[in-house]
């Protein structure tokens, strides 16, 4: 755990060291998520579901070149229904179609470019992309007992969007688990990773 500790502080360093040389503005966020879990193997089937992500994020750009960094801190809720039921190993165990759902503390760091050289157009909306990665850290989770959780998950992002009338930003994103999200216990190797599409919006002061 010591080690967590040590890159969150790690990361607040440089978060504070960035902003005494740009723009930092922040503000609250919400999303809707959309999330299925790629397991190793296709064994059993997956039906996706929604979840939600929600929380306070940062932007740091840099004046006149139109690149910076955004990062927060959210709670979010990912997970999809795993049908062990279809498989015998499982069924014959009661499990059926299993709901799944992963509550995270999740932090990102992303690098984003914002295009602002529109003569003034830019005041009302301006696009923007961006990609980085995420540290997850699980807090809850269904209790499904042919499952196991590790302590969370790796996650790398990328997306875009607009922003709007200066303050307003509306995204969409895709998110690949970059390690596992959970595995069953009866199956050594059987592991999925979690796949998420997300709407975002977000209101920086």
């Amino acid at each position: 755990m010591k080690k967590y500790i040590v890159s969150l502080v790690v990361l607040v360093s440089m978060m504070c060291a960035v902003t005494m040389n740009a723009q930092f503005r922040y503000g609250p966020m919400a999303s809707v998520d959309f999330t299925n879990l790629k397991f190793s193997q296709d064994i059993v089937t997956i039906d996706p579901k929604a979840g939600t992500t929600v929380g306070i994020m940062g932007e740091n750009m840099f004046d006149g070149i139109g690149f910076g960094i955004d990062l927060g801190a959210f709670y979010s809720m990912k997970g999809a229904t795993i049908n062990l039921g279809e498989k015998k190993i499982w069924s014959t165990e009661g499990y059926g179609a299993e709901r799944c759902y992963l509550h995270y503390i999740q932090i990102p760091l992303n690098l984003r470019f914002k295009y602002t050289r529109l003569s003034g157009f830019e005041e009302y909306v301006a696009p923007f992309v961006f990609a980085g990665p995420s540290i997850s850290f699980l807090v809850a989770k269904s209790n499904i007992k042919a499952l196991e959780y590790p302590f969370g998950e790796i996650g790398l992002s990328i997306g875009g969007g607009l922003e709007i009338l200066r303050h307003w930003q509306v995204s969409y994103s895709y998110n690949w688990g970059m390690t596992y999200a959970l595995k069953t216990r009866q199956l050594e190797d059987y592991s999925a990773r979690n796949r998420s599409w997300s709407i975002r919006v977000a209101y920086l002061f």
